[in-house]
């Protein structure tokens, strides 16, 4: 049968992030995307001005509906939570909805480049540890690992044996499955990727691509997508995270050849018959 994933995250109208690149994305690699909202923008948080629904108080009668008429999921994804309530909704709606083969992935959006977003204190930062431990697969930037795992954050520099430290940390308390991205090495990003093993030693690998371009909205979005959909479709972490990691260079190097404006993401819908869905 047809994989279904419940899809967490805020929806905006117009500057692609979150769902409205999340959604067709998973959709377009053969996996049926169910959104959960946690908030309506009338656009992306990147442009001055804008809308802002917060969905909160509706989501538990969503999610109650879901329930009454059976709804059922393969897979979780979870992306930017704004309140300690969203959080705990959210960590009961995993509990609740999760079977025994249930893929549960969780993209902790907490900020970028050594800071925390606004929004984020240190009580919002406890509370989603306590939802990456109920996760299989979790995507963190580096700004993340380290707020997530109480380390000291630095732009460069960074050695294997640190990453490895790191995202052993982060595996340690649930998640069998870890990416750490965008890690700057000179003229490539890299992505480090973790993967636990019953009875074996982790197997830990760097994959690096080369930049781009300028860093712009909706390419951790766009990663996330393809990670939770080919998670759901057995596709091997590795292979999936070099995937992404290739796509989102693609999507970027579009970006730039139609000047598309960064606050406006990237128009992933132009190379998306690129994507190779398995």
């Amino acid at each position: 049968m047809q994989k279904r994933i419940a899809v967490v995250n805020d929806i905006a109208g117009y500057g692609r992030c979150a769902m409205t690149v999340l959604l067709p994305i998973i959709s377009y690699m053969g996996v049926q995307a169910c959104p959960l909202p946690t908030s309506i923008f009338s656009s992306n948080t990147a442009f001055p001005h804008f809308f802002m629904d917060d969905y909160t108080e509706r989501m538990e009668e969503y999610i109650e509906n879901w329930k009454k008429i059976g709804a059922a999921f393969d897979g979780i994804a979870t992306g930017y939570l704004g309140s300690v309530r969203q959080i705990d909704i959210v960590r009961r709606f995993v509990r609740e909805f999760s079977g025994e083969n249930t893929v549960v992935i969780v993209d902790p959006v907490m900020g970028d480049h050594g800071r925390l977003y606004s929004a984020y204190t240190a009580e919002l930062c406890t509370e989603l540890r306590k939802l990456v431990e109920l996760a299989d697969i979790i995507t963190p930037n580096l700004t993340e690992a380290c707020h997530l795992t109480g380390t000291a954050y630095k732009e460069s520099g960074w050695k294997r044996r640190e990453l490895f430290g790191l995202a052993k940390s982060l595996s340690d308390v649930g998640p069998s499955h870890v990416v750490i991205t965008g890690i700057p090495q000179g003229e490539y990003i890299a992505n480090y990727v973790y993967e636990k093993r019953t009875g074996e030693e982790p197997d830990a690998r760097l994959i690096r691509v080369h930049r781009a371009g300028e860093e712009r909205c909706s390419t951790g979005d766009v990663f996330a997508a393809i990670v939770a959909a080919d998670a759901l479709n057995g596709v091997p972490f590795d292979r999936s995270v070099k995937k992404a990691s290739v796509f989102v260079k693609q999507c970027i190097g579009k970006a730039l050849e139609l000047g598309t404006p960064p606050e406006d993401g990237v128009p992933f819908e132009t190379v998306l018959h690129r994507l190779k869905r398995e």
